[in-house]
């Protein structure tokens, strides 16, 4: 799955996210999703979360 839809996230699910920092390289991170920021249900460049270890990004796959 491609992380786009919030109804396919869960809290404690692992998943890779591009952080803000990455976006222009595409570099992944891995972790664990502590909570769901974006409030829609959709969103093209994947839905914003926050993972356990405190770092903010938008998922691309989830694991």
């Amino acid at each position: 799955m491609n992380g786009q839809n919030r109804n396919d996230i869960d809290i404690g699910m692992e998943v890779m996210v591009v952080l803000k920092e990455d976006q222009r390289t595409g570099e992944l991170t891995r972790g664990v999703v502590q909570d769901i920021l974006t409030n829609s249900q959709f969103h093209p460049r994947g839905i914003k979360v926050r993972l356990e270890d405190g770092q903010v990004g938008r998922v691309q796959e989830i694991l």
